[in-house]
């Protein structure tokens, strides 16, 4: 019959363990093993049939176990030592988080973290990759560390997709419909009690948005869902999907995401203090808060103001794809009647974010949400430093390094990701309680030696062994499904060798992660793996966009060599990869290859749980690797240059890569003593703990988030409020004239232009600007020194020049001594750039003119 509603009937709880549902509707379970574990002894093998999910699991689980468990003295004992760290987790003592001893001022204030998708555990499929990834451990660190945290995004009926292989090893897509009554996730409410629906104008329509909560630990999630009546069918499609159907269908949910993100907000009672935009998916919600304010009377540059004095914006990509942008015909089609809101006209409206190609202007998201946020960053100091130049032509007349778009490199959350094993070696060895350490780099420098070899790595080799079990029930499931033979199916019973130096490459197929290019000289691979003295093998996973035919080719020649007679058995390829499969293979390989080309990987976050399971990586100087490796954590593949020509770049890649391994790698694994036990590896092991473990860990990342932004913005909010916007209007009064004024600004220099001096000698520099409407205060003139390179010059440093008078023509001179500190070849300038202090970057108004 065709289904006119889904209810999920639960059983009846004995009240002595009741307490199990309120435990399986906090995600707090995804992170304590100790939680899941009430779940998965009751039933072991229902408990993989409904992917770890505790909601799904007490609706089918017969009522006779769980009526023996409610009588079961050891099982009680569990259950209440887990309630109990459960509700003192979720009520603790304001001195207990480590938000309310830091910056007690901030209680009562709200941080909004808007993203397109969340990976927050296997059983919800609402996530693609890393950006996901990361999305869902920050909000797990956020609550770890008390922050008055609220994530903002989409709860997709159908998900990502499932990745199935077929016998020509084609990637075939396919979509489980999501059913809301079997996840952790129930209506949200607003303050009157009726459950939230939020709607936002589309071209002729109005289409609406049903509001589902998950708590993580602590905090809220609000995802949103369009599936709802009144919506006609194509628009209950709407967040079916992630990343799915063409550009339409892209601003439709980015409209949703950014505005109806907003009005979620606003419906449920709360007004954010920070608002974090993780991508430029979300960019629409500073117009919409822009909106509100031009509503409530301010101008469109003062509410432009207001909003970027408390917004972030975090860029994850350097590939240039990977950052939206719309037409300007589509923009005209969605917002046609939006920008009239906003006071502002057509090409007012389309300045805001235009991006201009060599094919003509368009809208970009990545533009937008630079212009409309007051702070900006990459994920890793390379991106960070990939990023300014990228964006570098919105600040024109900035060197690259003066550009402001910071960096705060990605980290892993802890206690998602370490494994069994390895928790409880480091609770035995370097403290009972090591989680309260997890950031704090003199405890890993002081305690790691703590763990002896053998038992490291006699942990490690169990994880191995975990592996192992995992890749057979898969390969095995898959080629049954095939309709393989018993024949072939035995053969996957010892294809996997945990005696085998196992490498592990595992992320998304996209063709600048080269996942082919260890194949490049099969000659030289062949030898690699076919030494029976020293087995090597290779496992890969991961999906490529079912839009990506270059990344489903590159799976499809990878399967196929899995299969070919010389490599069956050496290459080893897995379906699916998911959060379930990720944890199997971040502890269960020897060491984790990585080989994208430099510099298109933004930080990269798999290596880094590698690294905390104690696995050395092998990696491109790229992404977070760039800061991570240090010569005895792992091994660095190329050097750290860029390439003219992808071509030579892959050759180079690829033989120092067949270097490594022949010269370094598997001579050091397999220089092992009669246990069996590589002394030479285990240092690399402990060397990566050591050096990974804190410093790239969510903790030190989300703490960095708080310093240097979330705080900060915090406060300015509450200036904000307490100013009545009265300094906001200044400033965007005074942007306004300054704006105005700049196009006749000039500068005239006297100072010297060529010649010698020694060091302690200097001489004078004298500065006249003519500035019209501005005065003094208005402007800051400077001088820029740094080294010469070629006809380049590399400004290193900047000192303000003294204003001095203003002359009878009406300029004004400023004047400096410039008295070099060093010797070498020094070059100078001179530049005017505007000056208030309600500025919180010197460069944000992006004019400059120089001498």
């Amino acid at each position: 019959m065709k289904v006119y509603g889904r209810i999920t009937v639960f059983p009846i709880m004995p009240a002595r363990i009741n307490r199990l549902y309120e435990l399986a509707y906090n995600l707090w379970w995804s992170w304590h093993p100790e939680a899941r574990a009430l779940y998965s002894s009751l039933d072991p093998e229902l408990w993989e049939q409904v992917s770890h999910n505790p909601v799904h699991f007490l609706s089918r689980i017969q009522p006779q176990k769980l009526g023996q468990a409610a009588e079961n003295i050891i099982y009680l004992k569990e259950y209440d030592g887990v309630i109990r760290d459960f509700d003192h987790y979720i009520h603790p003592r304001p001195e207990e988080t480590w938000f309310s001893t830091t910056y007690p001022e901030a209680q009562g204030k709200q941080i909004a973290y808007f993203s397109a998708e969340f990976g927050l555990h296997e059983s919800l499929p609402i996530y693609s990759g890393g950006l996901g990834i990361l999305s869902g451990d920050h909000c797990k660190e956020a609550s770890d560390l008390g922050l008055p945290f609220i994530g903002v995004g989409f709860l997709y009926p159908q998900g990502y997709f499932i990745q199935r292989v077929n016998q020509a090893g084609r990637q075939e897509a396919s979509y489980d419909k999501l059913h809301f009554s079997e996840v952790p996730a129930v209506p949200a409410t607003g303050p009157d009690g009726n459950e939230v629906v939020i709607s936002v104008e589309l071209p002729g329509r109005r289409i609406y948005a049903k509001v589902w909560k998950l708590l993580v630990g602590r905090i809220p999630l609000y995802l949103m869902d369009t599936d709802i009546p009144p919506n006609a069918p194509a628009d209950r499609e709407l967040s079916a999907r992630l990343y799915g159907g063409d550009n339409e269908m892209r601003i439709s949910q980015e409209i949703v995401l950014g505005i109806g993100g907003v009005r979620a907000l606003r419906a449920l009672g709360i007004s954010p203090n920070a608002w974090h935009l993780n991508e430029g998916h979300a960019a629409f919600l500073s117009l919409e808060r822009c909106r509100e304010l031009v509503e409530a009377g301010l101008s469109f540059n003062e509410a432009r103001e207001v909003v970027k004095t408390n917004s972030l914006f975090t860029t994850h990509t350097p590939v240039p794809a990977g950052n939206d942008t719309f037409s300007y015909e589509l923009i005209d089609t969605y917002f046609g009647s939006y920008w009239g809101q906003l006071g502002l006209s057509r090409d007012q409206f389309m300045e805001v974010a235009r991006e201009d190609h060599s094919w003509g202007p368009s809208y970009s998201m990545t533009i937008l949400a630079l212009k409309l946020t007051r702070h900006h960053n990459g994920v890793s100091a390379l991106h960070g430093d990939v990023s300014r130049k990228m964006w570098q032509f919105l600040w024109p007349g900035l060197d690259k390094d003066e550009v402001p778009i910071g960096s705060i490199t990605n980290g892993v959350h802890t206690f998602s990701w370490i494994a069994p094993e390895l928790n409880e070696l480091y609770g035995r060895y370097l403290d009972m309680d090591w989680g309260k350490y997890v950031d704090d780099q003199e405890f890993w420098d002081t305690h790691i030696q703590n763990i002896p070899d053998q038992e490291l790595w006699s942990a490690h080799f169990k994880r191995k062994e975990a592996l192992v079990g995992y890749a057979t029930r898969n390969l095995k499931k898959q080629h049954l499904r095939l309709g393989e033979g018993d024949r072939q199916l035995a053969e996957f019973e010892n294809m996997l060798n945990p005696k085998a130096l196992i490498i592990g490459f595992a992320r998304r197929f996209a063709t600048y992660k080269r996942a082919t290019l260890i194949f490049r000289n099969l000659e030289r691979l062949r030898h690699i793996l076919n030494d029976p003295k020293r087995p090597v093998q290779i496992v890969f996973a991961g999906k490529a966009h079912p839009a990506d035919e270059p990344g489903k080719a590159l799976i499809e020649y990878i399967y196929k060599m899995s299969r070919s007679d010389e490599f069956k058995g050496k290459i080893i390829f897995l379906e699916n990869y998911d959060i379930d499969m990720a944890r199997y293979l971040v502890s269960g390989t020897d060491v984790w290859l990585n080989n994208p080309v430099r510099p298109y990987e933004a930080s990269g976050t798999s290596g880094q749980k590698a690294a905390l399971n104690g696995q050395p990586n092998c990696s491109i100087l790229d992404g977070w690797w760039a800061e991570g490796y240090n010569g005895k954590n792992g091994w660095a593949i190329g050097q750290e240059r860029d390439y003219h020509d992808p071509e030579i770049q892959a050759e180079d890649d690829s033989n120092s890569l067949y270097e490594i391994l022949e010269q370094e790698i598997i001579p050091t694994f397999f220089d092992q003593d009669a246990e069996g036990v590589s002394h030479k590896w285990v240092n690399y092991m402990k060397e990566a703990i050591r050096t990974c473990a804190p410093e790239f860990s969510m903790r030190r990342m989300v703490k960095d988030y708080t310093n240097t932004y979330y705080v900060p913005e915090i406060r300015r909010s509450i200036q904000v409020v307490e100013n009545h916007y009265e300094q906001e209007r200044q400033l965007a009064a005074w942007k306004e004239r300054v704006y105005r004024a700049w196009d006749k600004l000039e500068l005239y220099v006297d100072g010297r232009r060529a010649g010698q001096l020694s060091i302690g000698e200097g001489f004078e520099v004298r500065a006249w600007v003519r500035a019209n409407n501005l005065r003094p205060k208005d402007i800051c003139v400077e001088l820029v020194y740094g080294e010469t390179n070629d006809e380049l010059a590399i400004p290193r440093h900047t000192l303000p020049m003294s204003y001095i008078k203003t002359e009878n023509d009406g300029s004004y001179r400023y004047d400096i001594e410039m008295k070099p500190d060093k010797s070498g070849s020094l070059a100078y300038n001179i530049r005017v750039i505007p000056s208030h202090p309600s500025l919180t970057e010197k460069y944000e108004l992006g004019l400059i003119r120089w001498a």
